[in-house]
């Protein structure tokens, strides 16, 4: 049988726990069902600004993004995304949804 102590304990720790993962989802991209923006963003030719827009990509990630660009080209495919600096396998399954070779930057 747990003490009052150890049962405060555990339900701080599980409080903390649920905070923690709420902020994680909150901050890695994940929006609320019916929350989720429409249109997407052509990484050919979108400007940074354009860039920025994306969840989980500020001005700095925007900056990679075009000198990648710049140095290399046109991306021929989503995944050379994994290529650019602070982009890895996780922030770009949040941006995939968001992302297209070709056709116009939609993206509010």
């Amino acid at each position: 049988m747990q003490s009052n102590s150890e049962s405060a304990r555990r339900g701080r720790r599980v409080r903390a726990a649920l905070r923690a993962a709420c902020l994680a989802a909150l901050l890695g991209g994940a929006a609320p069902a019916g929350a989720v923006a429409e249109g997407v963003v052509n990484v050919n030719t979108a400007t940074a600004e354009e860039l920025a827009r994306l969840p989980g990509v500020g001005e700095s990630k925007a900056r990679a993004i075009l000198e990648y660009r710049k140095e290399r080209g046109a991306f021929k495919s989503v995944d050379q995304l994994r290529e650019v600096k602070g982009i890895g396998d996780a922030a770009l399954e949040r941006l995939r949804p968001h992302l297209v070779l070709e056709g116009k930057t939609t993206l509010p």
